[in-house]
């Protein structure tokens, strides 16, 4: 190539080059680099993926706490049913001691009248710690949730469905009906005029 050709390429980048740092800003093409734009791609890859574990960790954390929760109250029903079981069980035991002490109101049996109440309060006191309360029945109105009625009596002394007796007591354990009480129940005679079938 003559050298004079190569003066005037040499001038023309001169030129290019001079008149591309003049111009304005705006007006300048940012010319980037291949690496940036991969790198900017990369970095938004790891901050995606970062997230998407991130979600996954609460995610996994929510799992584990829910799990955790239905054990706890799992082992706190079955403690529950078990405690229910031996309660249910000492009811008789219960109902027993109520004899006894009601079939004894004689002088000669005071001392052992006494022992007897003694361990009955005792039982009867667990018993409520646990949970156990007696359903009152005399004088309520009958309820077939919490009364289990064995016989009607007619008569006018008292409101008609209004429990009078109780034959045998019952018992709620933790909001349940464990044995319904049962009971006799008051029921007015039927006027002249009318008839039972």
């Amino acid at each position: 190539m003559p050298p004079q050709k190569d003066r005037e390429e040499e001038t023309v980048q001169q030129r290019a080059a001079s008149a591309a740092a003049t111009a304005p800003p705006d007006a300048q093409p940012s010319p980037a680099p291949a690496a940036e734009p991969s790198l900017a791609e990369q970095v938004q890859k790891v901050l995606a993926e970062k997230e998407e574990l991130l979600d996954t960790l609460k995610r996994r954390q929510a799992d584990y706490e829910n799990y955790r929760k239905r054990v706890e109250k799992e082992r706190h029903q079955d403690r529950h049913r078990g405690v229910e079981a031996l309660v249910e069980h000492l009811l008789p035991v219960l109902d027993a001691f109520e004899r006894a002490l009601a079939a004894h109101d004689e002088p000669a049996y005071l001392e052992y009248r006494k022992g007897f109440e003694l361990i009955y309060r005792q039982l009867s006191d667990l018993l409520a710690k646990q949970g156990l309360v007696r359903i009152e029945s005399a004088g309520k109105e009958f309820n077939p949730h919490f009364h289990h009625a064995i016989e009607r009596v007619v008569t006018s002394e008292h409101p008609d469905g209004t429990v009078i007796a109780e034959l045998q007591p019952g018992y709620i354990f933790h909001s349940r009906v464990l044995r319904p009480a049962m009971v006799r129940v008051a029921a007015h005679p039927a006027p002249a005029g009318k008839k039972e079938n």
